[in-house]
């Protein structure tokens, strides 16, 4: 259990932790930042998270659900409020209804994580303010402490799992649900250099290309929320057209943007894919969170190996774009 202290204080209506971690400093803050890691010891043991949000910067968003032992869920939410990356970040954290909205029914609290570098590693600080004394002791009634005590007793494990962290590792997907998909990879550039590549039709036509021996004549990009875009490739015989055309629903460069995704031709709703870029050791961690109409439409598009494809062009957007920077 890395938890050396836990101190509650009912006059100033806050309950701090303090752990200390044999592992550097920015590693720690790196378990935090990306959804792969903290989703493996935000929940307690026998709650489990799955953030299907997790934007770390402020004016960002995380929404999160923990999923007991028979199934019942407890859905919650993160607004970022401060960032110092890797030094600390302050976060509005509360309840939430299924559709991820907050629950005004139930209390809020504002979250201050502390990190610093130590003589064996590094020490993260948690101070929890309650808005009142009354929901202070609703929240502890609640199991709070408890709960947040057997959560943190999994970073141990998390952190010094470095393979887990390598920059460069293939990219990989996650089902989430049956129609959530979240894709993944630690990409070598900062994330103003990630944002850039995805946004400048020159760079995109370089590398956003799948397999070797196609050519993608066809770039329009959305500029701002509401424009539509419109993707089309070939091979190297001009045959083989197929694209696809969506529109911009969100944009808060750079570290998010939110489109949709159709296939030209095809009959039927498409996808929606929410891009978070996220600064950690190694690079900036690229994740993006598709929603699928049907579990069928999602193995049907996994199965056609997309994301083979999705590495191929993001290996080609490190060696060809990031690199000649």
């Amino acid at each position: 259990m890395p938890v050396t202290s836990v101190h509650k204080d009912p006059e100033a209506v806050t309950m701090t932790i303090v752990a200390d971690f044999a592992v550097p400093l920015r590693r720690l803050w790196d378990a935090y930042a990306d959804p792969r890691q903290i989703e493996k010891f935000w929940g307690p043991v026998e709650w489990p998270a799955t953030f299907t949000r997790h934007d770390m910067a402020v004016g960002g968003k995380s929404q999160y659900y923990m999923t007991g032992p028979d199934g019942e869920k407890s859905t919650g939410y993160w607004e970022f409020l401060a960032v110092d990356a890797p030094h600390s970040f302050e976060v509005k954290d509360g309840f939430a209804g299924d559709d991820g909205e907050p629950n005004t029914e139930m209390p809020n609290m504002r979250m201050v994580f502390n990190f610093e570098a130590t003589d064996t590693g590094s020490r993260l600080t948690m101070v929890t303010h309650f808005n009142s004394a009354d929901e202070l002791e609703q929240l502890l009634e609640m199991g709070m402490e408890e709960g947040t005590l057997s959560a943190m007793s999994q970073i141990d494990q998390v952190v010094e799992d470095l393979a887990s962290f390598a920059a460069g590792r293939a990219t990989e997907s996650q089902i989430l649900s049956d129609t959530q998909v979240r894709v993944s990879r630690v990409i070598r550039g900062t994330p103003d250099q990630v944002w850039n590549a995805h946004n400048d039709a020159e760079l995109v036509k370089r590398w956003l290309l799948g397999p070797d021996g196609w050519t993608m004549p066809v770039c329009e990009l959305a500029t701002k929320v509401g424009d539509s875009y419109r993707y089309e490739w070939e091979d190297a015989n001009g045959e083989g057209r197929f694209g696809f055309t969506g529109e911009l629903l969100e944009s808060d460069e750079p570290y998010r943007s939110v489109t949709t995704e159709s296939m030209i031709g095809m009959e039927g709703p498409g996808t929606t894919n929410e891009m978070t870029l996220t600064p950690v050791e190694g690079g900036t961690l690229l994740s993006i969170l598709i929603t699928y109409p049907s579990a069928e439409v999602r193995d049907m598009v996994l199965a056609t190996g997309m994301v083979d494809g999705m590495e191929t062009s993001y290996a080609r957007l490190e060696s060809e774009v990031l690199q000649s920077a």
